[in-house]
């Protein structure tokens, strides 16, 4: 069979018909230079070594979002900032962060130098990036954040931008990934409640609070989210919005919940139509047990 689709239109006169997309969907190329016309390089200057290098930034007039998930996570359409948020020296490996590449201490730089400079190859970067090289810097960004024994809130922040990243590419085996980074988010944001200063990465208190919650809701700690979102609610000077956040992730809660038991019921009721006791006497011992 002919796998040209417009096979057969040659002879009136149409030529260079053989490859077309009818839907003119872009190629990867296409989607790359696109891609490339919203980035420019900043000079930055790393703190470690003094070294100057590029960094791929995002222009902001390139920001459209599409939606925001319930724990905050925003999904874009041109292009996704989140892929360029950390920044790499290639000359002694400090990476962290942008927004905290600069506020790096003395003690902390010692530390990259010894445990992080010594080991590192260098790595050349596309000037596009996609979600895995994405991921690979976020983790660059989080041993270095370990190594420097950074806040729990720097930690917390990168675990949960790693898992947003896994989110992105919605398999079964990045979903299991995502898991595993929001529960390192989850710990790491509880720690900097109790024991940091407000705000956090721009957050208040109580969006804190409501992010403590929808993390423990989305790893089925069913009954510590409900503690979070109601202190939220019920909590005075919590902006409006905020609140009814929190009030549809409970009602979310509710709806699972009921959706479960149902499901339960019914397995339970086509489980009782099969069964053929083989005496009444013994029909009547089962339920009766059942219901004492």
């Amino acid at each position: 069979m002919d796998k040209n689709i417009f096979s057969g239109l040659e002879n009136m006169g149409f030529d260079n018909i053989d490859h077309i997309n009818i839907y003119n969907k872009e190629t990867e190329a296409v989607k790359e230079s696109k891609e490339k016309s919203f980035l420019y390089n900043k000079e930055v200057t790393c703190p470690v070594c003094n070294h100057v290098f590029k960094a791929a930034t995002v222009k902001s007039s390139a920001y459209r979002m599409i939606k925001k998930d319930s724990d905050f996570f925003i999904r874009y359409s041109l292009i996704n900032p989140y892929f360029y948020d950390v920044w790499l020296c290639n000359s002694c490996g400090y990476a962290a962060m942008k927004t905290d590449f600069y506020t790096i201490r003395s003690i902390e730089i010692e530390q990259v130098q010894k445990s992080i400079s010594t080991k590192w190859h260098g790595r050349m970067y596309p000037e596009v990036y996609d979600v895995h090289v994405a991921i690979e810097r976020y983790k660059l960004s989080l041993l270095n954040y370990v190594i420097t024994n950074a806040k729990s809130s720097k930690k917390a922040i990168n675990c949960m931008k790693l898992a947003w990243m896994y989110r992105l590419i919605d398999t079964q085996a990045s979903k299991e990934i995502e898991l595993v980074f929001l529960k390192q988010a989850l710990e790491g944001l509880s720690d900097a409640y109790y024991a940091e200063a407000f705000p956090i990465y721009g957050m208040d208190k109580y969006s804190a609070m409501y992010l403590i919650g929808e993390l423990n809701r989305r790893l089925g700690h069913t009954d510590d989210s409900l503690v979070w979102f109601s202190n939220v609610i019920t909590t005075p000077n919590v902006k409006q919005n905020l609140k009814e956040l929190a009030r549809d992730m409970k009602d979310l809660i509710k709806e699972e919940a009921a959706a479960l038991l149902a499901d339960t019921d019914n397995s339970n009721i086509s489980s009782t139509e099969n069964f053929e006791p083989l005496e009444n006497t013994k029909k009547s011992s089962f339920f009766s047990k059942l219901f004492k």
